[in-house]
């Protein structure tokens, strides 16, 4: 790792919003008991992001870490079989912790290992939470760490500057496209859509199977989300009109499909 770049990048467990969002009962999480739990499309892309970065000429080392409870390692096993190479997994109860918490145990981790001798260059995140939607972690942990932040990147690339290796975040802007050069090591957020996330073979995921996960606890004392509840939004309107009914709608079908577009007289 001399010469690679080391790549630590972030996961969160989280409902599948594909189908019916509920929330707990107390109003506190997103429920996917029965929806089924995912990662979201954020991390997907920062996790394809971090092997297409350690994947180059120079090599390196991409590590996935999660932090929740037991279940939570079919994640890290997920972006494991697509190129990740180690898994850190903070076991705990997400629910009973707020991004001050999540952002200082990130932290923790990132200054353990390099006490251990492994150097993350780079720390990737989802740009926000597909649960809570929270949008502070990123923040929280560069401060952490006093190192340069990038929000809401969708691609990724390192080159050397005059005064070391810098990371290359391109993201859309209020005005377009933007492009931001920060030193290393770095923290940068990823949204979806610079990217497209590969999915696990086979082959992958036998692998995974045999990579050790590093399992710790919490570094500190939980102060909570902060937060009163979630809200759902209002269903959206929706209106029904009845065109007729057998033959004698035909020409207010016709009509429609003027209105539309798709029949020309």
């Amino acid at each position: 790792m001399a010469d690679g770049i080391g790549v630590l990048v972030c996961v969160k467990r989280v409902p599948d919003s594909s189908s019916e969002v509920l929330l707990t009962e107390d109003a506190q999480a997103v429920d996917g008991s029965k929806a089924g739990f995912t990662t979201s499309p954020h991390e997907e892309c920062a996790v394809e992001i971090a092997t297409q970065l350690v994947g180059g000429a120079d090599g390196g080392e991409a590590t996935v870490l999660t932090l929740g409870d037991k279940d939570a390692a079919e994640q890290l096993r997920s972006a494991l079989a697509v190129g990740c190479q180690q898994a850190t997994h903070v076991v705990a109860d997400a629910h009973t912790l707020g991004p001050a918490d999540i952002a200082r145990e990130i932290a923790a981790v990132v200054k353990d290992h390099e006490a251990a001798g492994r150097t993350h260059d780079l720390v990737l995140l989802g740009s926000d939470a597909a649960d809570s939607g929270d949008f502070q972690v990123g923040i929280r942990l560069a401060y952490e760490l006093s190192r340069p932040v990038v929000n809401g990147a969708t691609t990724v690339t390192i080159e050397d500057g005059p005064d070391g290796r810098m990371a290359v975040a391109v993201g859309k802007g209020p005005e377009g496209q933007e492009t931001y050069r920060v030193p290393l090591p770095a923290v940068i957020t990823i949204r979806e859509g610079g990217v497209e996330p590969r999915y696990p073979s086979v082959k992958g995921r036998m692998q995974a199977k045999k990579v050790q996960i590093e399992e710790r606890t919490l570094a500190g004392e939980p102060r909570g989300p902060q937060r009163v509840k979630l809200l759902l939004p209002p269903p959206t309107p929706s209106s029904v009109q009845i065109l007729g009914e057998g033959p004698a709608a035909a020409p207010a079908v016709v009509d429609l499909f003027e209105q539309l577009g798709v029949l020309a007289r």
